[in-house]
């Protein structure tokens, strides 16, 4: 039987820090038309979307990234 490898656990401070910085604190309304509201819904059934708010915050994440990494200044 071979030994298992005992390394050092991570600071439980540490730990509660992280989890508290990944808390979501804010919200966020927005409102859809009824045609909005049917296109979203038929995604979510086609592609077996779960949680439309995961879907929301990935959607606008994504595209808030890509805006800022295509503006980043530079220097000429």
């Amino acid at each position: 039987m071979r030994k298992k490898i005992v390394g050092k656990g991570i600071d439980p401070a540490f730990m509660d820090k992280h989890r508290a910085a990944l808390l979501r604190r804010h919200r966020q309304v927005i409102y859809l038309n009824d045609r909005e509201l049917e296109a979203i819904d038929r995604y979510c059934v086609q592609y077996g979307v779960s949680s439309k708010s995961v879907l929301f915050r990935e959607a606008v994440m994504e595209k808030v990234l890509s805006c800022l990494s295509d503006s980043h200044p530079t220097l000429f």
